[in-house]
């Protein structure tokens, strides 16, 4: 963590100096605004905590509900969104608190007595194979609260106007502040009264019944399986060995995903209350707790639970949706959009792959830094159709994989062609519900991939996967890529030539030319900013760090910023193995020895991968998604 350099601090460093909008926060909102996000939920709180890094963009967050969410019903938390948390600077302290997952045990029919379940193979978690973040349990509402202080802490203040509800939306053709939208206050001394705000921009956060999505006329496309489950989140004693692993259980009395919760003794049960008839009419979702106790107790024999405690249950029938589009923009024409939807207002699914939330949070992350970069003058508006070119495919991916598991999680052992069937099904998808796969495909803001074959493990299009490095002014080994915060920055990391620092070499050049008034720093950063104000430049060379000489590297990578004008020592790093780490990130993720460029999105997907020579190219890729700055 990086602080005083705009000052000594001696508080709380994570909390950053309130400016623009956070400066004097209204206590009521505005007759206008830029940005109005519907619903607190964790889109909804993950694009706020990103707008507070804009603080000159006046963003309010309205929520119906009186206060914060108490009980949340969502609690996986994959790994690519330990790696969002990183960004916003919690991930250590929500990691410390939750229950990660080691392991997911199979138990299924004992063969000489069909009416048990036995133990029928042990994996481990697909978590810290494929990632150094783990897979993690923990209450939607603690997720929510962390990225309320993160949006609190942020320049912008943004905090919640709870207790307003939507009404309704109109977009109009023209003025500064196109979309009329009216709600009404629901607690407190104002309940009852209705307002009406204008916006430059509104985000349909609001779930699955989602206003906003049917006040722009989008629908959800999709159905309901006839199948439907019993959730309960219970305090209980019992006799069965792995009530602190995560299980799924099948029986000839239907299946059972338990999954232990933070804390030590809750657990959550996803119990198989079976097939629904056509003329249900939704009843099933009527059944009693004692009914789903029973029906848990009769798949765990000859094990039994003796449940103390009901926090929280439900039922539900797993339904498949995406709406037919992410924002309001008539298809067929080149207007920018205005309202964008998010999370269950457009897709919605099972439960147990454990996608909901983590999704969500990635359409916000997705979205925010976005709209930052189009209301403070960097990109122009046609950034934002990217947002749901982009977050649609990866919804029907979603919709698609979770159908086969939820099928897969329903079927009786007798329909199963191998008893290991689920367990392989759920180590060899491991990287979709880690949330690695999702891959952008070329537009203004991804590149081609012709230079992809010199940087094989940095896919363009696809999340950055960080690797160890060694902080040349400390010695320290680091993760590169949590560095990277979510300040609406891009990311640049040159990878440099064999020629160590002081040299003439590739990256010598590339650095003048980075440093000239013709490179993407002078043309996009504004002169009264900060020179990483824009774009974060990062310098990895393949020495070791006590071989790098600080005084002779490019001034480019050790810029000053803040009112005093501080050198920052933390943008220049070694590949080469140290005391504290083995690691040489140019073997480790496919990076040409002859040098390369590294271009990472501020939702920290990769962009590009360009020779140092090509700096036409990087110019150029810039000039498509960013305007001159002023």
């Amino acid at each position: 963590m990086q602080f005083h350099h705009h000052g000594y601090v001696s508080g709380e460093p994570r909390v950053q100096p309130a400016a623009g909008s956070g400066l004097d926060r209204p206590a009521d909102l505005p007759d206008e605004l830029d940005v109005l996000i519907v619903g607190s939920g964790p889109a909804g709180m993950l694009l706020a905590a990103q707008m507070s890094q804009y603080p000159d963009v006046v963003t309010r967050i309205i929520e119906r509900r009186d206060g914060r969410l108490v009980l949340g019903q969502a609690d996986g938390i994959q790994p690519r969104s330990v790696e969002t948390f990183q960004a916003f600077g919690f991930a250590e302290r929500i990691v410390a608190e939750a229950y990660n997952i080691a392991y997911m045990n199979f138990w299924g029919p004992d063969p000489e007595k069909p009416g048990n379940i036995i133990r029928t193979a042990r994996t481990e978690d697909y978590a810290l194979k494929i990632s150094e973040f783990p897979h993690l349990i923990v209450n939607q509402a603690r997720v929510l609260d962390y990225f309320a202080e993160a949006a609190a802490f942020g320049p912008g203040r943004i905090t919640p106007d709870y207790g307003i509800e939507f009404a309704g939306l109109t977009v109009h053709e023209e003025g500064e502040f196109p979309v009329e939208v009216s709600m009404r206050y629901t607690a407190g001394d104002r309940a009852g009264e209705e307002r009406t705000v204008r916006a430059k921009y509104v985000v349909g956060c609001d779930g699955a019944r989602s206003g906003v999505r049917e006040a722009i006329g989008r629908v959800h496309v999709g159905d309901i399986s006839q199948h439907a489950w019993g959730v309960m989140d219970v305090l209980v004693n019992t006799d069965f060995p792995d009530w602190r692993t995560k299980c799924a259980i099948a029986s000839a009395a239907g299946n059972i995903l338990h999954i232990p919760r933070e804390g030590g003794y809750l657990s959550r049960m996803y119990i198989d209350l079976g097939e629904v008839a056509a003329d249900d009419d939704h009843r099933v979702r009527q059944t009693p707790i004692d009914e789903i106790i029973r029906r848990a107790n009769a798949i765990l024999h000859p094990y039994t639970l003796d449940v103390k405690e009901v926090a929280w249950h439900s039922v539900y029938e797993v339904g498949h949706r995406v709406t037919d589009g992410f924002d309001d923009a008539p298809a067929g024409t080149d207007r920018d959009p205005r309202v964008f939807l998010t999370g269950d207002a457009c897709h919605t699914h099972s439960a147990k792959a454990g996608q909901g939330m983590n999704v969500s949070m990635q359409d916000g992350f997705n979205l925010g830094w976005k709209l930052g970069s189009v209301l403070t003058g960097r990109s122009p508006g046609t950034l934002l159709s990217t947002y749901s070119a982009e977050r649609m495919p990866v919804a029907q991916q979603l919709i698609d994989f979770d159908k086969e598991w939820s099928q897969l999680m329903a079927r009786k052992p007798s329909e199963l062609t191998d008893p290991q069937e689920v367990a392989t099904y759920y180590l060899a998808t491991a990287e979709f519900p880690s949330g690695f796969m999702t891959e952008y495909g070329a537009s203004m803001i991804v590149a081609d991939a012709a230079h992809q074959h010199l940087a094989t493990g940095f896919p363009i299009g696809k999340r950055f996967k960080s690797s160890e490095v060694v902080r040349v002014s400390d010695g320290n080994a680091v993760h590169l890529g949590h560095h990277a915060k979510a300040d609406g920055r891009w990311r640049i990391y040159a990878f440099a030539d064999a020629p160590g620092a002081g040299v003439a070499s590739a990256l010598a050049d590339w650095a003048a030319w980075l440093a000239s008034p013709e490179s993407p720093l002078a043309r996009h950063t504004p002169t009264d900013a900060d020179a990483d104000a824009v774009f974060d430049v990062k310098v990895i060379y393949q020495q070791a760090h006590d071989q790098v000489d600080v005084s002779v590297v490019p001034e480019v990578f050790m810029p000053k910023s803040g009112p005093h004008g501080l050198t920052d020592w933390e943008k220049v790093f070694a590949a080469a193995p140290s005391a504290w780490t083995s690691t040489d990130i140019f073997d480790e993720r496919g990076l040409s020895r002859e040098g390369v460029v590294v271009v990472v999105r501020p939702d920290l997907y990769v962009a590009a991968v360009l020779p140092l020579a090509s700096t036409t190219e990087l110019a150029d890729f810039f000039a498509k998604n960013m305007v001159t700055a002023r």
